[in-house]
């Protein structure tokens, strides 16, 4: 019987069509003529018995039969990717560099344990940290400029993305002592948080555009920077929430305080190790993969009363 299992080519030669929408864009991405890419299609599709596209069209669509294919194709060309990451890190030696890109909202105390113990593992090789708000750990990881990430919560991880828990923080909801929402009794009701102005770090990347996590005000304030939020907070200029081991010592000096909302009892804001699953791990990037996994939400903030 003859072989009708499709090459991983004709594969990414299909997804490089679906991506782009039409044989002249996959040709132009693949750096390919035309004619080559439609061969390979027609070459695929007579392996499998089926007609993947439409052409009765100005563009081609898929038909249901090439839907089906498209899951099947994208979870093997991933996983091809993954596998060539993988032989690519066995073999490969120390990195002369590595990139990390961190959520402003990680405690700087758990990071910079781990960034001592990496100096002194691997004392030859550079860092390269970025740190970033939201979606901007993503972007950084999604784009090859940072191999690994510790990013804040996202609604849907990439194709692309292997994300592993990491831990999280706890959020308060704080003001300072002048601010009318630090003079309310008991639990402050929804229509109440709406009336005042709302500090709100921005995301400064596209990924999360359009969507806002936590925020109740009609009229928010926002921030690209977290110890600027911090310092208005201070300032009495909003109200807002912030990790908890960031204004720990304001709520205990009396310079914020700690508001009561009344839609939920506490916020928790979760991190992911992200990583893309065709990028090579060396052993330096492998051993900070480890330190920041092996850190459970409960390990995490009982570090940062260390």
């Amino acid at each position: 019987m003859a072989d009708r299992s499709p090459t991983l080519d004709q594969l990414r030669v299909f997804l490089a069509v679906v991506e782009r929408g039409s044989f002249s864009g996959a040709a132009e991405v693949l750096h390919r003529a035309q004619s080559v890419v439609s061969y390979t299609i027609a070459n695929l599709e007579a392996q499998l018995g089926l007609a993947l596209f439409e052409r009765s069209r100005r563009r081609p669509e898929l038909t249901e039969a090439g839907r089906a294919v498209l899951t099947d194709a994208r979870r093997v060309d991933l996983l091809m990717r993954e596998l060539t990451a993988r032989a690519e890190g066995l073999t490969s030696g120390l990195e002369g560099e590595v990139s990390l890109a961190v959520d402003v909202m990680y405690p700087s105390t758990v990071l910079v344990s781990i960034l001592q113990a990496f100096a002194a593992q691997f004392p030859t090789a550079a860092l390269n940290l970025r740190m970033e708000a939201l979606g901007g750990v993503l972007k950084l990881v999604l784009d090859g400029e940072s191999g690994l990430g510790i990013s804040g919560p996202i609604e849907s991880w990439p194709d692309l993305i292997d994300a592993t828990a990491a831990g999280s923080v706890n959020l308060e909801a704080v003001a300072a002592p002048c601010h009318p929402l630090a003079q309310h009794k008991g639990k402050i009701p929804v229509a109440a948080l709406r009336e005042h102005t709302q500090l709100v770090l921005s995301d400064r990347s596209r990924v999360t555009e359009g969507r806002d996590f936590s925020v109740y005000a009609a009229h928010t304030w926002r921030l690209g920077d977290l110890d600027a939020k911090h310092r208005l907070l201070l300032a009495g200029l909003g109200w807002g929430s912030m990790p908890e081991h960031i204004v720990e010592h304001d709520i205990r000096s009396g310079a914020l305080v700690r508001l009561a909302l009344a839609d939920r009892t506490h916020l928790i804001y979760p991190f992911s190790l992200v990583r893309r699953v065709d990028s090579s791990q060396g052993p330096a990037t492998q051993w900070l993969t480890e330190r920041f996994a092996a850190l459970a939400p409960e390990s995490l903030r009982a570090r940062i009363r260390r």
